[in-house]
């Protein structure tokens, strides 16, 4: 008898443990993120995105950002990377397909289901890098010396939860139609929607307009952050909710997975939970602070005393009063009799009832001496408010200023243009036209003043001359320069500068 040994030539199991398969996927995660990053739509778009700002950031406002402004500032530019992610993260899901090594994964520890579950956490770095530029844009506009306001993390988060969502997008459409093409038409699509105002957006503040990734809006006005009332929590949530559907909806296409589902089913919930909160009505307390604010201002506002007069400023701008003082107060030197110390009420007025659909315009104060000043400054905002003071001074009130004409507008003019840095730039500046010669609306804090061609020569030969004399002729004859029946050749004479060849256009009784 004969024995027979034998040789069993044992089987591979491929059996993954968890530990094991989670330390693949954040190895292909970290591994396909920097591959993202280094992609040339994303390095392009991410320069583009980045010099945008850098350029942009220095003049928004003209240095006098209010923040509740520049956190909505940050949403629009990501989108571009965003776009870029989506080509990008999706051509990396089909690089198998393309180069038919497919097949050879079957001999990994990673399934289909992790592999899709690795390229969708991915595109975090490119969200958390879009993360970093939104929060130097902000933190830039937040210390400059003239900001104001508060911003709101739900506005800080939008570009970069849009690139989360994109990327998202990206993923589950390589999932569910592994072509080259899907990626560019989808791009288009979203393009369509998003940018070319195809998205059925409807009206109001609130509804479905808010189921877009980014919320634009219509008004240049700044308003208090108290009063915006944009639900930028709510939106903020419905965001993350789905961005992470949309992921999870590719991880279980490419494989079904119990926990997968309830998770998706989750983030389903999270989605739906900021998506009704978002598209809620408008709160009773806003709309009724806002009617506040637009007729009775005096009830929110904080008051200080400088130099004789009272700024009252709505409280995200009390630190501003001193600067309004100064502009204020460089008008007033140049005045003569007892515009020369007269006291002013400089207070902050705002048309907040529309939100931010639609400007509506201020009527000027009919109260003494009372001057407004808007939510903007910087830039031209500075000599329209010294329009606004010069024409109180010579004028009286707010109302009476808007209606002058004749002789006086050339006191106006020269009191607010002549202490300014540029006074020429600055006269171009408040006139609608951008003219120094002829006639022009000239732009005031409230309803716009009318400057005739005979004024615009005066005040332009009046700036030609050394501020302290005209200022001294100016302060002698002060009570003839304010009368209603100085003519601008007149006022020419009295201030040493030759006639005008234009005549006054006829005075409106």
């Amino acid at each position: 008898m004969s024995a027979v040994l034998t040789h069993e030539t044992p089987v591979a199991v491929r059996t993954p443990g968890p530990r094991r398969t989670w330390a693949a996927v954040i190895a292909l995660t970290l591994f396909e993120a920097r591959r993202l990053l280094l992609r040339i739509p994303v390095l392009v778009a991410f320069a583009a995105y980045i010099g945008w700002t850098v350029w942009r950031a220095p003049d928004f406002e003209d240095g006098f950002p209010a923040l509740q402004d520049v956190d909505r500032a940050t949403q629009a530019a990501p989108l571009l990377v965003a776009l870029a992610v989506l080509l990008s993260v999706n051509h990396a899901v089909l690089r198998s397909q393309r180069y038919d090594t497919e097949r050879h994964f079957q001999v990994l520890v990673l399934a289909p289901g992790w592999r899709t579950a690795a390229h969708a956490l991915s595109v975090v770095a490119a969200a958390l890098v879009t993360g970093l530029v939104v929060l130097g844009q902000f933190g830039w506009a937040a210390l400059q010396p003239g900001a104001v306001g508060g911003g709101s993390p739900g506005e800080l988060l939008v570009g970069p939860l849009t690139v989360l969502l994109f990327g998202a997008i990206g993923v589950l459409e390589a999932r569910l139609l592994p072509s080259a093409m899907a990626a560019p038409l989808a791009i288009v699509l979203l393009l369509f929607l998003f940018v070319a105002g195809a998205f059925p957006a409807g009206g109001g503040e609130r509804g479905t307009r808010w189921l877009a990734p980014i919320v634009s809006e219509s008004s240049s006005t700044t308003l208090p952050s108290d009063l915006i009332g944009r639900p930028a929590a709510w939106h903020a949530l419905y965001l993350a909710g789905v961005a992470l559907t949309v992921a999870l909806l590719a991880v279980l296409v490419a494989g079904r997975n119990r926990l997968v589902g309830v998770a998706a089913a989750g983030a389903l919930a999270l989605t739906v939970t900021g998506g009704v909160a978002q598209t809620a009505d408008l709160p009773a307390r806003i709309k009724t602070a806002r009617e506040q604010a637009t007729n009775a201002p005096e009830k929110t506002q904080k008051c200080v005393e400088r130099e004789g007069s009272t700024y009252c400023a709505f409280p995200d701008w009390t630190a501003r009063t001193a600067t309004w003082a100064k502009a204020a107060d460089r008008v007033r030197s140049l005045a003569g009799g007892t515009a020369h110390d007269q006291p002013l009420v400089v207070r902050q007025r705002i048309e907040a009832r529309y939100g931010l659909q639609a400007d509506g315009a201020i009527a000027p104060a009919t109260a003494p001496h009372q001057v407004t000043v808007g939510t903007a400054w910087g830039g031209n905002r500075v000599p329209e408010f010294s329009v606004a003071v010069a024409g109180v001074l010579v004028a009286g009130d707010e109302k009476a200023a808007s209606s002058l004409c004749g002789g006086r507008m050339v006191t106006v003019m020269w009191l607010a243009l002549a202490g300014q840095d540029d006074p020429l730039r600055s006269m171009r500046d408040v006139r609608l036209d951008d003219s120094v010669t002829g006639s022009a609306i000239v732009v005031s804090q409230t309803e716009p003043l009318s400057m005739g061609a005979a004024q615009t020569t005066v005040v332009r030969e009046l700036l030609g001359k050394p501020r302290e004399t005209v200022a001294a002729q100016v302060k002698a004859h002060w009570a003839e320069l304010t009368s209603p029946e100085l003519t601008s050749a007149r006022a020419a004479e009295l201030l040493g500068v030759p006639a005008p060849k234009e005549k006054d256009e006829k005075c409106e009784s």
